[in-house]
């Protein structure tokens, strides 16, 4: 089976408390985007807000306990197990414990560090 990924429109901005509540005021107010805060549950992050980016949805998430922002990535797949073998026999590992995901969802990360869910396509 040929597994083809595909980038997904959703891409998460974790940044640290200190600095959330200035990259939301810089995306509403300086850039002028359509930024709206949506509830969360999730034990790491404590905030999101939900921002127009283009065709992409960009996810301004409040994380209470990093130092420093990452981007995270979404990739779409036909078949997330298949997805995940292949990406196993090509030495990249799921690291799940990150951040709490649905079971039929993965996260992984590049050689460089970059973090991105690995997920069904819609």
């Amino acid at each position: 089976m040929e597994i083809k990924f595909e980038g997904g429109i959703n891409i998460a901005v974790k940044i640290p408390k200190n600095k959330y509540d200035e990259t939301v005021r810089f995306y509403r107010e300086i850039l002028g985007l359509d930024v709206e805060e949506r509830p969360i549950k999730n034990p790491t992050v404590s905030r999101t807000h939900r921002v127009s980016f283009g065709s992409n949805v960009m996810w301004l998430d409040c994380v209470d306990n990093y130092t420093h922002s990452e981007t995270w990535l979404e990739l779409n797949v036909d078949n997330v197990p298949a997805a995940t073998e292949y990406l196993k026999s090509q030495g990249i590992s799921t690291c799940d414990e990150l951040e709490e995901l649905p079971e039929n969802m993965h996260w992984i990360t590049d050689p460089a560090g970059s973090v991105y869910i690995v997920k069904n396509r819609d």
